[in-house]
């Protein structure tokens, strides 16, 4: 379907008034749901990404279960560089890992640019969706820096050595490497936004690990492309930008161009618009730790987010990362219900 102009999730998302807080959340759909482990089944989510109808369910369950204001596509943010056959898994328990990883120029070859019918699963399953659907969908990418760091790194990372020994001893594989990523952002958000997504968040999720002269020098020339061009493809579309840890990046990543910043927990809405202006449009930020503390806890947490945003129409509440596999979803039930109502009032 396409969205009422005053749907709660794209008002906010423009900075203006909605009749209600919309809410949505972070991995919404998947482990913490009792309905999605009944039909999950065995082997790599990559293959359970590729069965559209299977997908498209899993996308609908939390948008059933929660009431949320947007429902975000089921999927992964390796599945570009999946799809064009560099070599790459999600483990169970562990994360992306890729047997052989990027770690020189013939590499590049076999990460060559993604086509539309490379990723033709996921527009089948976006195409399910607006059918079905009475919430926008949500389409969602890696951006460069977080993609190449898994593929660079062969798997999840604490230090990133590998992926900032390549940025500063050959800068021009690093740009190249990229160069190519952007081309995969863009062209897998493009498929989901042609099919109907309303919207779109680019998950840098490990930014926050660089300095901000390394994320300014060999990130943000890349994250900037991948908002431009899609600004230019599809002008009216609310971007988000979101990292974990990224305070000290803040003014950066708010300069690509995008409409909406996401927040971690670590940094208060209220001293965030201090930082980028007074009406700057935010997504989060509830600490996802409290969510697993019970409903009490949880609330009181949604409280102060709510008191701290201080009734700026351009908030999108979310947690400040992921939800965890192990939350109950009647605390996530609670939260909405509460968010919706706007609060204690």
């Amino acid at each position: 379907m396409t969205s009422l102009p005053d749907d709660p999730f794209l008002a906010a998302a423009r900075g203006t008034k909605a009749s209600r807080i919309p809410v949505w959340f972070m991995r919404q759909a998947g482990r913490s749901l009792p309905e999605y482990k009944k039909i999950r089944g065995d082997g790599s989510i990559l293959e359970a990404i590729k069965q559209p109808e299977l997908a498209a369910e899993f996308t609908l369950q939390p948008v059933r279960r929660y009431g949320v204001d947007a429902a975000v596509l089921y999927s992964d943010i390796v599945v570009p560089p999946h799809a064009v056959g560099f070599g790459v898994d999600v483990a169970p328990g562990t994360g992306p890992v890729a047997s052989q990883p990027f770690r020189s120029a013939d590499d590049l070859a076999r990460l060559r640019p993604l086509e539309p019918d490379d990723i033709s699963y996921v527009r089948a399953t976006v195409d399910i969706l607006v059918e079905e659907l009475q919430v926008p969908l949500l389409a969602f990418a890696g951006a460069p820096f977080t993609v190449a760091s898994y593929l660079i790194e062969g798997r999840p990372s604490k230090t990133y050595q590998n992926t900032k020994r390549l940025m500063h001893t050959d800068s021009q594989l690093w740009h190249s490497l990229m160069d190519r990523l952007v081309q995969h952002s863009v062209e897998f958000i493009s498929a989901q936004l042609n099919g109907g997504a309303e919207a779109f968040q680019v998950f840098d999720s490990w930014a926050g690990s660089l300095s901000k002269v390394d994320y300014d020098t060999f990130v943000l020339p890349h994250s900037s492309a991948v908002f431009e061009q899609l600004s230019e493809r599809f002008p009216h579309v609310a971007g988000i930008h979101f990292g974990i840890g990224c305070d000290h990046l803040l003014e950066s990543m708010n300069s690509v161009g995008n409409s909406v910043i996401g927040l971690d927990w670590r940094t208060p809405i209220s001293q965030a618009r201090q930082r980028l202006g007074a009406n700057t449009v935010v997504q989060g930020n509830l600490d996802p730790a409290l969510v697993l503390a019970g409903t009490n806890v949880a609330l009181r947490g949604t409280q102060k987010v709510l008191e701290d945003n201080a009734g700026h129409p351009g908030h999108i509440f979310n947690l400040g990362h992921g939800v965890q596999p192990d939350t109950d979803p009647g605390v996530l039930e609670e939260v909405v219900n509460f968010v919706h109502a706007g609060g204690n009032k």
